[in-house]
C-alpha cells in the first residue's frame, strides 16, 4: 500500500526568493483539480508539463495517509480537469530543492491562491529529525493548506493569512 508522510511549512518569502535568485532553481507548472468525493477520500487530477495524473489519497492521521498515483494521458486530464473538478482549479509554480538530504518541493501558488507559498518535505516516518532550510519560517499542520482545501476555500478568501 501506498503511503506519504509529508510535513508542511510557511516560507520566509524574502529569504526564499533570495535563495531562488542565488541558486538559479527553475520551477515547472502545475494545474491540478479535485473531484468531489463526499468523504475523507481525495481523487486529484494533475497536468505537469505534458503528463497527466491521477491520485487517490486516504484520510490524514498525524502526518500520514495512503497515496495511490497514476499516469494518465493528457487530454484525459485536461478534460477531467475542465469538466469534472472543483473551481477554482491548483495553479502554482513547484520548485525542487535538495538541502540538508531532503528534497524540498516549494509551492509558489498562482490565480485565486496568489501570495500562499508552502514548503513540503516528504520523510521515511513520523518522528524522522529534520534540519530546517534557512527560509523555513513555520510548521502548518493545517488541513486548511492541503491543496484539496484551497480548491474549496482559496487564499485569496482568508481574512487570517496566517
Amino acid at each position: 500500500m501506498g503511503k506519504e508522510i509529508e510535513r508542511k511549512y510557511l516560507i520566509k518569502k524574502d529569504e526564499w526568493q533570495s535563495y531562488k535568485q542565488y541558486s538559479s532553481v527553475t520551477g515547472t507548472k502545475y494545474c491540478q483539480g479535485y473531484i468531489p468525493t463526499g468523504n475523507t477520500t481525495t481523487v486529484r487530477l494533475r497536468t505537469i508539463d505534458k503528463q497527466g495524473y491521477i491520485t487517490i489519497k486516504g484520510e490524514t492521521t498525524g502526518y500520514t495517509r495512503s497515496e495511490f498515483e497514476y499516469p494518465i494521458p493528457l487530454e484525459d486530464a485536461e478534460e477531467m480537469l475542465s469538466t469534472l473538478c472543483l473551481k477554482p482549479l491548483i495553479e502554482k509554480i513547484r520548485y525542487k530543492v535538495n538541502q540538508n538530504d531532503f528534497t524540498w518541493e516549494i509551492d509558489e501558488f498562482l490565480g485565486d491562491n496568489a501570495g500562499l507559498i508552502i514548503a513540503e518535505v516528504e520523510l521515511e516516518s513520523e518522528d524522522q529529525q529534520i534540519d530546517l532550510p534557512h527560509w523555513i519560517d513555520k510548521e502548518v499542520n493545517d488541513k486548511k493548506y492541503f491543496n484539496s482545501s484551497l480548491a474549496k476555500y482559496p487564499y485569496s478568501q482568508w481574512k487570517d493569512k496566517s
